[in-house]
């Protein structure tokens, strides 16, 4: 009797970073597999779905304007009942840190079903930092009972906290699964993209290309000014630069960043970009300045170095390896280091040739092994 898969997501960063998962498990004969996507996020999780050819069982649909994280949370949970009633999974799937994982996970375990956690065990630590996500993949990890983390030092975090060591699998993050399969699908000759045609048109591929993004709730307020800062003085002081800035939508976001860099004639501000044409742009350009953290995990796989805007990471095992700097908000430190890769070649390519500690694209093989063997 074949064994029951239900695998749940419901941000952009998610769908990703389970998407490789879910064309595994499909393949596999030994399982019965569900998708079940929340829509927390929706139209940014839809680019994604469409991407990786990946049409859900379930689609709950529940992104709402203004939406807290206390609706969001109780909704995810009563919505999840009739799914899991209906689907009688033996594992429920969920990934990292979103207010979907943590619900969808106290919601499986009132069911009965077992919990795999997927990206477990990463920790700054701080419960308020990043708010509310460490809370969220804290809780996830004492509800699951798999816990699939993507480095040795993800996993020391889980013993650390009592986890039992037999339920831990170290895979490499999934996002390096997909990142290869992204890559080589939008390299493809028959692969067609509006958005990719666009930024041929809109960017000089002669000049080094600086990729931004950054929507961090902790960066808000002084911390993205100050980081708007530094791009208008790297900006104007190195004319063989263009900085391309897709800029989330949030209004405490777009509002600065228009404002304070708009009209910069190198400096190029678009509206966010779709999976595809994101991890296009990523391979094309020259370094990339971020908050994120999928972006710290993905960027060295493409020998790009990253500038991290943050004073920690849940991710400091690219830190220690020296594909990542962490450069916090200041806009000297950031100037400091992007004109560092910028003028001393030797530097440049010693940080891009490092080695990738998040993986090998076979992380999603590990997972499905590790339960089949169960």
């Amino acid at each position: 009797m074949k064994k029951k898969n239900l695998i749940v997501f419901g941000t952009r960063p998610e769908a990703i970073k389970m998407a490789p998962l879910v064309r595994q498990f499909l393949q596999n004969d030994s399982f019965d597999t569900k998708v079940c996507v929340t829509a927390q996020h929706r139209e940014m999780l839809d680019q994604v779905l469409d991407f990786f050819e990946i049409v859900p069982d379930y689609d709950l649909n529940l992104m709402k304007p203004n939406q807290n994280l206390y609706s969001l949370t109780a909704t995810i949970i009563e919505n999840m009942k009739p799914v899991l009633d209906e689907v009688k999974p033996d594992f429920v799937y969920v990934h990292g840190d979103t207010t979907t994982s943590m619900a969808v996970g106290i919601a499986a375990f009132y069911s009965g079903a077992k919990i795999c956690h997927v990206e477990a065990g990463l920790r700054t630590f701080d419960r308020q930092y990043p708010f509310p996500e460490e809370f969220n993949r804290q809780l996830t990890g004492k509800i699951a009972d798999y816990h699939f983390s993507p480095t040795e030092l993800s996993k020391k975090n889980l013993l650390a906290e009592n986890t039992k060591e037999s339920s831990i699998l170290v895979t490499g993050n999934t996002v390096i699964d997909a990142l290869l399969y992204g890559i080589e699908k939008v390299n493809a000759e028959n692969f067609k993209d509006s958005e990719i045609e666009s930024l041929k048109t809109l960017l000089n591929f002669q000049k080094k290309i600086i990729l931004v993004t950054g929507h961090r709730r902790e960066n808000h307020g002084d911390g993205l000014i100050s980081i708007c800062a530094a791009l208008k003085t790297i900006a104007e002081k190195n004319k063989d630069v263009e900085i391309i800035y897709p800029v989330h939508l949030n209004p405490n976001v777009i509002g600065p960043v228009n404002e304070l860099l708009g009209g910069i004639e190198n400096i190029y501000l678009v509206s966010p970009l779709a999976y595809p044409a994101f991890i296009w742009l990523m391979e094309k350009s020259y370094l990339i300045i971020t908050d994120s953290g999928g972006i710290q995990e993905e960027a060295p796989s493409l020998g790009k170095p990253v500038l991290v805007t943050r004073t920690t990471t849940e991710r400091p095992e690219a830190v220690d390896e020296g594909t990542v700097i962490l450069v916090g908000t200041n806009s000297n430190r950031i100037i400091e280091e992007t004109e560092k890769l910028l003028n001393n070649t030797a530097y440049y390519n010693d940080m891009s040739m490092l080695h990738n500690p998040y993986g090998d694209g076979k992380a999603t093989e590990r997972i499905v092994n590790f339960i089949e063997a169960l």
